[in-house]
């Protein structure tokens, strides 16, 4: 195969084939993220063309949402039951198929079966998941910068493309531009078929950092089990606090970034007399110094301890949302919240995937981190749809705005029961 030659090549020269598999998920993640970032160019020309209300959008949006997140964990047990290449695969059709017949919808219910259902299956199979699994895999060390690197790719991704979107549906309409979405789908689909393996030993190798070979898990023979095992390991952490923790946190971070931020931005700012584009332009800004911060906290996440972090993480974002919500929204005020919240959008990542792996296991860990990343989705779903809500009944969206920054607030706080658990765990392991 292609991949194998490549690996030899690379290996003769001191490149390791993690890295082409890190950069093929990139690619794939980013594509992906154009996807999911479309959304929020989608409500307006959505409302004027069909008649909908935001209220109603957001709720197909907000089902995406959760089917983003839910099928985390699942993703995770079907990558590890028939291989990345297959299964990211199957999840790119489903997306680029789900764009393309979304373009001849006309009823309500449409929207919610293709935008909501079809769509929200596709990129769940492709989320952050993804980029937890090939860092666990291919990985033996950097990890965090990896982790980062993925999340940069997913985050920073569904902003840089919602300026080219937005200008390409006032010159154009919302279908071409979403067309530009299904050409990136199908180049990341060319590299997956070509580039991806499931682990270094299908190559011959060992992961990155590491001095072994390890074999593949032994998969199971029925699929039954497959499909129960994100159930069976549901069941075995829901009695940890760590855990729980972690889901709660994650559901502040998906609660205040995308589901609000990301979603209803455009308009936030279109209450504010701020056009589409220029509102878009502030997020690809977001996106720029989201870049920068999301790296920073991985290479942060392989030094410092995960759980102080995340505290000022949290805290700081929190900060920006309530400067956010009490400014008068001119561009100055914008540009610096831009800049700050930029820095955090989703910091928060490899922290949290470096505690998942550190309380639960390289084994386990991409089906846990799968549970809490489905935390972060329903926090996401509970923001889209209720930030709607509180537009349709209040005609703003500032209530939502300072919701979310307090809540941040709260996670801040709430994240450091992890070091007291982690403690009280050890004492009473050590007195039995």
């Amino acid at each position: 195969m292609f991949s194998a030659r490549l690996a030899q090549y690379l290996s003769a020269r001191g490149i390791h084939y993690a890295w082409v598999v890190a950069a093929v998920t990139f690619i794939t993640m980013l594509a992906t993220a154009g996807a999911m970032g479309s959304a929020g160019v989608l409500i307006a020309p959505l409302s004027r063309e069909f008649g909908w209300t935001t209220e109603e959008i957001s709720t197909a949006m907000a089902i995406r949402l959760v089917l983003f997140g839910l099928l985390g964990p699942f993703a995770a047990a079907l990558m590890n039951h028939f291989g990345m290449r297959s299964v990211i695969g199957a999840a790119l059709m489903l997306i680029g198929g789900g764009i393309l017949v979304s373009f001849q919808m006309t009823e309500l219910w449409q929207l919610i079966a293709l935008w909501g259902v079809v769509i929200g299956i596709g990129t769940g199979i492709t989320a952050m998941v993804l980029g937890a699994t090939v860092a666990t895999r291919w990985f033996a060390t950097r990890r965090g910068l990896v982790i980062g690197l993925m999340t940069v790719s997913n985050a920073t991704g569904q902003l840089i493309f919602l300026p080219l979107l937005a200008s390409l549906t006032e010159a154009y309409g919302w279908r071409l531009a979403l067309s530009f979405n299904v050409a990136t789908l199908l180049l990341a689909m060319c590299a997956i078929l070509a580039l991806m393996r499931n682990y270094p030993a299908d190559l011959g190798l060992a992961p990155y950092g590491g001095h072994e070979i390890q074999p593949p898990p032994v998969r199971s023979a029925k699929l039954s089990s497959m499909l129960l095992s994100p159930l069976v390991a549901l069941r075995d952490v829901s009695g940890n606090a760590t855990f729980w923790i972690l889901f709660f946190t994650f559901f502040v971070c998906g609660l205040s970034t995308n589901g609000l931020i990301q979603t209803h931005w455009i308009s936030i700012c279109g209450d504010f007399g701020i056009a589409a584009v220029s509102a878009a332009g502030m997020l690809a800004l977001i996106g720029i110094f989201d870049f920068a911060g999301t790296l920073a906290a991985g290479w942060l996440s392989d030094r410092y301890d995960n759980r102080w972090l995340l505290f000022w993480f949290y805290g700081l974002r929190g900060l920006s949302l309530v400067f956010l919500s009490a400014s008068g929204f001119d561009y100055l005020t914008l540009s610096v919240f831009a800049i700050f919240y930029g820095l955090d959008w989703v910091a928060t990542v490899p922290p949290t995937v470096k505690l998942s792996v550190e309380n639960f296991g390289r084994e386990k860990a991409n089906i846990v981190f799968g549970w809490i990343f489905t935390g972060h989705q329903l926090g996401a779903a509970t923001a889209t749809f209720g930030a709607g809500y509180i537009r349709t009944d209040y005609e703003s969206f500032l209530p939502a705005v300072y919701i979310a920054g307090f809540m941040c607030l709260f996670a801040a706080i709430a994240v450091l029961g992890v070091g007291r658990v982690g403690r009280e765990t050890a004492a009473a392991q050590a007195a039995t």
